[in-house]
């Protein structure tokens, strides 16, 4: 954050509005309110993990045993049995909505 001389960068009317508030003083002027991007979203991690997580759910249900899974993935049961049970919901709403 830099400062800048409001005499350099504001309209004359402008100046004189906020001179009517508080003068000689440092002001900060936060950014516009703008969305935020999701965890992941712009660096592509998400949508990775998301084909992760369907492709263990494509080979739980085609028969690998979470054993195989944990081997396969280098996650702990713990977090196989959610994916699997996370991806097992999702599909299942899919499915409905579809």
């Amino acid at each position: 954050m830099s400062y800048k001389n409001g005499r350099d960068i504001l309209p004359p009317s402008l100046l004189k509005q906020l001179q009517d508030y508080i003068q000689g003083e440092i002001v900060y002027i936060p950014k516009k309110e703008q969305k935020r991007a999701g965890w992941g979203e712009n660096n592509g991690t998400r949508l990775i993990i998301e084909r992760r997580n369907r492709e263990i759910y494509r080979m739980y249900t085609s028969g690998t045993t979470i054993v195989e899974l944990v081997q396969s993935f280098h996650l702990s049961e713990d977090s196989i049995r959610k994916i699997i049970t996370k991806m097992r919901l999702h599909m299942a709403a899919e499915t409905q909505h579809a």
